[in-house]
């Protein structure tokens, strides 16, 4: 398990980044954060893709951070292709990415995180994550970090629906 201090050094490596999709993983369980992280050309440094896994994720809140103004100028669904809406008036949605500023930081003394390490016997931590799209809260146990290449997908629909199994109660 990384330790608080490894975890917030991780946020700190994507500040201002592109967070580019999010959500909880396929199999429930945690919490992906796809972030497109750059340098400047200068540095020789190549962009990449990287997934931020939150494992053991028991709490994830999304609420947006776009203003109900601004929410008011921007139901055109126009707005949503950025090719269309960008000469439009309001939020251009159609922009697929978000902006990861303020960034991530980790929540000291959180009540629901030190309830749930109480509660299952490991090590819980509480993100805020601030961008110009959302605000996200997450509690979990974990964070992984990891390249992803070109072509990964976070779902994908299968030919069948579910099959129906069920956790043991």
């Amino acid at each position: 398990m990384v330790d608080e201090a490894g975890i917030q050094t991780a946020f700190d490596e994507v500040f201002d980044q592109a967070i580019v999709f999010h959500g909880f993983a396929d199999h429930l369980r945690d919490y992906d954060i796809f972030i497109y992280a750059t340098a400047d050309p200068r540095t020789g440094i190549a962009s990449q893709h990287l997934r931020y896994r939150f494992t053991y994720c028991v709490r994830a809140t999304a609420v947006s951070a776009v203003p109900a103004q601004v929410w008011r100028e921007s139901l055109d669904d126009r707005l949503i292709d950025h090719d269309q809406g960008r000469d439009l008036d309001g939020y251009v949605w159609g922009v697929r990415w978000q902006n990861l500023y303020p960034g991530m930081r980790l929540v000291t003394e959180s009540p629901d995180a030190d309830r749930w390490s109480r509660s299952i016997g490991i090590p819980f931590h509480e993100v805020a994550i601030e961008t110009n799209g959302h605000k996200l809260s997450l509690v979990f146990a974990d964070l992984v970090v990891d390249i992803i290449g070109e072509g990964h997908s976070p779902f994908v629909v299968p030919g069948t629906g579910p099959d129906f199994k069920f956790p043991p109660s």
